[in-house]
């Protein structure tokens, strides 16, 4: 295995930060390789890795994301989602698993939903008489569902570098969507029955209108978004700025949440967040031009071909490979690193690159929930306060539900690509 790979993996196990890791694991093995001459290369490629249109998105929808937090939107969605699935055998965690599917529609970010519906839902259904890790697992699980129905800003990140029509890809988002959630509701309303979780009183229709007419206007958000998309009005990274403005029309003049003199701070918290995300792109870019420059996709494709001949059997075996990258490495850096190796390989079995590219951003977002190093599992242990080894235990159970989902979507492509052909994406 190439030097810089082993480089990355001992600076993450001694603690470096993984941007750092990568742009070390990246320098280290151009210098021991004697390979100075393309040092300079990697500073354009740091810049040029963020510096291009489609990666606007990625600001503008965390932006999105925060003045929906602080406008009231979240506890539109959570009442809404009340008042359908409130009243069903442990009620709370359904409640928590469609507020992830609804919230999904808005941000398209895993930590987004992680922060904004755990903030609301682990201490509620603390006080209901569920217990904190399951809680906390509930919330974790259901929060990878943020990246994979649309929009998502993992997507747009794929369709950058691969150039698979993000438009596309959105379209077949929302299937493995909404099969992870159903397989989250089956699984969590059997543990519920067997811990005796109990269920909310029924919301009354009087009250079912009223959360349903406060949640309209925020769950229009996706429909607006997907039709100015589709409809050729703007582009995907101008529908992230589209999301921003209505974000803002709805959390100040809407709703009346959400202040001005709030809005410094909502700022530059999605400043911060931006930041560290354009800074993990720029460095895995580095890493990405290094795996190239060593020859490495070339030798896994054809270590690979040399395996198996079966497409099923190929796909098996990437989803394996990918969902133990997922417990180290987060969901970007795993598309920018690994994309590049994998697609063209697959691409050599007959498989459409937009079926790989959902079936790997659903792997890898996964991943985001997934022990030790799944970065939700780090914001769920930090709000609900329960420890990260508790919780990953319990997360099991939701665990074994996505990855049935991922081989059912990798080998029954038309789950996927349905919604994408009928639309005529395809």
């Amino acid at each position: 295995m190439a030097l810089f790979f082993w480089t990355f993996l001992v600076m993450l196990f001694l603690g470096m930060s993984v941007f750092f890791a990568m742009l070390f694991g990246a320098c280290f093995d151009l210098v021991a390789n004697d390979k100075l001459v393309y040092l300079n290369m990697l500073v354009a490629r740091m810049f040029n890795g963020i510096n291009s249109f489609p990666m606007m998105a990625v600001p503008f929808f965390i932006l999105a994301g925060d003045f929906m937090n602080s406008g009231g939107t979240t506890k539109a969605l959570v009442d809404f989602a009340r008042g359908l699935v409130g009243h069903i055998r442990g009620g709370l965690a359904h409640v928590n698993i469609l507020s992830s599917v609804l919230f999904a529609g808005l941000s398209g970010s895993a930590v987004a939903d992680t922060s904004a519906i755990g903030s609301m839902m682990i201490p509620a259904m603390e006080k209901a008489g569920y217990t904190t890790k399951f809680s906390a697992a509930v919330t974790a699980a259901s929060s990878v569902i943020g990246p994979i129905i649309p929009p998502s800003g993992l997507m747009i990140l794929y369709s950058y570098v691969m150039g698979v029509p993000v438009a596309a890809m959105f379209a077949a988002g929302f299937a493995p969507g909404l099969l992870i959630a159903f397989g989250l509701m089956i699984v969590a309303y059997f543990i519920s029955k067997k811990n005796d979780f109990g269920k909310e009183e029924p919301f009354t229709w009087g009250q079912r209108a009223k959360a349903t007419k406060k949640a309209i206007l925020p769950m229009l958000t996706p429909v607006i978004l997907l039709g100015g998309i589709l409809s050729g009005v703007f582009t995907p990274t101008e529908s992230a700025a589209v999301a921003v403005a209505y974000a803002f029309i709805l959390g100040v003049f809407i709703t009346k949440n959400l202040k001005m003199n709030e809005i410094p701070k909502v700022l530059k918290n999605a400043a911060v967040q931006s930041g560290i995300v354009l800074l993990l792109v720029s460095a895995a870019t580095v890493f990405s031009s290094v795996v190239s420059i060593s020859g490495l996709p070339e030798k896994i494709a054809s270590s690979i071909g040399t395996l198996t001949d079966n497409k099923y059997l190929l796909l098996f075996l990437i989803n394996i490979f990918l969902f133990l990258v997922g417990m180290i490495l987060d969901a970007g850096p795993a598309i920018l690193i690994l994309g590049p190796i994998l697609q063209p390989l697959v691409m050599k079995f007959g498989i459409d690159p937009v079926h790989f590219a959902v079936v790997m951003c659903v792997n890898v977002t996964v991943g985001l929930a997934t022990p030790p190093m799944g970065l939700v599992l780090f914001v769920a242990s930090s709000i609900s306060k329960e420890r990260l080894s508790v919780i990953s235990r319990e997360i099991v159970p939701f665990l074994a539900v996505e990855f049935f989902v991922i081989l059912l979507i990798s080998f029954v492509p038309g789950i996927v690509m349905f919604l994408p052909r009928v639309l005529g994406l395809l």
